[in-house]
């Protein structure tokens, strides 16, 4: 075998199988950011609905219609981003 020549998955000792993984450092940051802006953007949907004898004019405010769709639909965009990302 020539030292020129890449080891292939397969051919990786016990140790080094353990040490390699799909994802870096980077990605895993990045997934858990992308996962607290998900769960913000739930969050901001959260309060009190309109009840048969109480109606609540809230649960139609720009915050639980717009804003937080919005924050969370840019959290799962980015984490595909941090998903699909390459590591150097």
């Amino acid at each position: 075998m020539k030292s020129n020549e890449k080891k292939s998955v397969s051919a990786l000792s016990g140790e080094e199988k353990k040490a390699s993984f799909a994802l870096g450092k980077t990605n895993l940051k990045l997934i858990g950011i992308s996962f607290a802006v998900i769960v913000v953007g739930f969050l901001l949907m959260l309060g009190p609905g309109t009840t048969p004898e109480a109606y609540n004019p809230d649960i139609f405010s720009f915050r639980r219609i717009v804003l937080a769709p919005g924050i969370a639909f840019v959290g799962f965009v980015f984490m595909v981003y941090a998903i699909m990302r390459k590591s150097k």
